[in-house]
């Protein structure tokens, strides 16, 4: 499938992240546009989402990252709406034939039989317990979820098994949820994590164009640790000089939100994501964009991005440290930098099967 690398000067990209949609690079061809003569009312075409449905073999992936908390995840959608233009999941576009620019986050892929394929994975004999993250490639209350409920399908199942379970997102209809996520939550089955890039409502809007705003994300803190559910705030990614001198703040903020613990990534441009981003910035802030891009490449040996284990989310060097060494104080001085309670595993049990009948004896 081709791609365009520009876009056709009558489409409206309306509160889109990338400004292109250059093909993966898996394609062999990309497409140009010509003038079709369409006339002023082409003016109104607007770039629309697109959603798609797959089946799934399997649900949930397995990882062996060493520097990752958890070994094992469920995505229940590809691609995301929200359009963050720094989302170093899009270049998993490229594997689908889709571009990691416009496409990812208008050409969505929804897994709606992955509650069922979850039951049937945990049922399985050689299954065992650990926590599962949700939302660690995209993000699983996008709006798209509104329409689908893969995610809280898939909750479902996790519950009925007494089954660990670790969220991340930016998405407030994660509220919607919060009779399952309080309920497995009292059980030490349940935690969230809140991704928090900024409290700047403009930087906030280019950056991450269909997400919640700042305001909204902390009240959505305030509801899940109001239900009595574990909230961590992420402040990721860390943007030098665009948004690197909010850490304290955001912190200060979600410790008044409730959060009870915090962490931070640095800003990672992956493979097709560092071109999409620097396109990005000289859209909106052509006046700082060699800064930004000149502080990445400190702390990634002179690329714009290394994947090295330990260093992909922090980098190395002077500048990496002093923003890890900022975050360490201020987390110690508002109460959190403690480690969330580990969520337990003691109390999986596989439930009787839909359908089945209690044994007679």
């Amino acid at each position: 499938m081709n791609h365009e690398p520009t876009l056709p000067a009558d489409l409206r990209p309306r509160g889109r992240g990338a400004t292109s949609n250059a093909a993966g690079r898996f394609e062999a061809y990309d497409v140009e546009y010509a003038d079709d003569g369409a006339g002023p009312e082409a003016e109104n075409r607007v770039l629309r989402t697109l959603v798609s449905e797959e089946r799934v073999g399997r649900v949930i992936s397995y990882n062996r990252s060493p520097d990752l908390p958890f070994d094992r995840s469920i995505n229940p959608y590809r691609g995301c709406e929200h359009g963050c233009v720094y989302c170093f999941a899009r270049p998993t576009h490229a594997w689908l034939g889709l571009s990691p620019g416009l496409d990812f986050e208008t050409r969505l892929i929804a897994r709606p039989d992955a509650p069922d394929r979850l039951d049937a994975e945990l049922r399985a004999r050689g299954y065992r317990v650990a926590p599962i993250a949700i939302g660690t490639n995209t993000d699983p209350y996008q709006p798209v979820e509104r329409q689908y409920g893969i995610t809280r399908a898939c909750l479902e199942v996790l519950s009925r098994f007494n089954h660990p379970v670790a969220v991340v997102t930016k998405g407030a209809l994660i509220e919607r949820d919060l009779d399952l996520l309080a309920d497995m939550a009292a059980r030490g089955l349940a935690k969230v994590g809140v991704s928090i890039t900024t409290l700047d409502d403009t930087l906030a809007r280019r950056l991450e164009p269909r997400a919640p705003s700042p305001a909204r994300r902390l009240d959505t803190v305030r509801r899940l640790a109001g239900a009595g559910v574990p909230v961590r705030v992420m402040v990721s990614p860390v943007i030098p000089g665009l948004s690197d001198t909010e850490i304290e703040a955001i912190l200060g903020a979600a410790r008044d939100a409730g959060a009870g613990a915090a962490s931070w990534i640095m800003l990672r441009l992956p493979r097709e994501v560092s071109g999409l981003f620097r396109d990005w910035l000289a859209q909106h802030y052509p006046d700082r964009a060699g800064r930004v891009m000149n502080r990445l490449r400190e702390m990634h040996g002179g690329r714009d991005y290394s994947a090295d284990w330990h260093l992909r989310m922090r980098g190395q060097g002077v500048y990496a440290r002093m923003i890890a060494r900022r975050f360490d104080l201020a987390a110690r001085r508002l109460g959190l930098d403690a480690a969330q309670p580990g969520l337990r595993c003691d109390l999986f049990e596989v439930p009787l099967a839909r359908g089945a009948q209690l044994a007679l004896f």
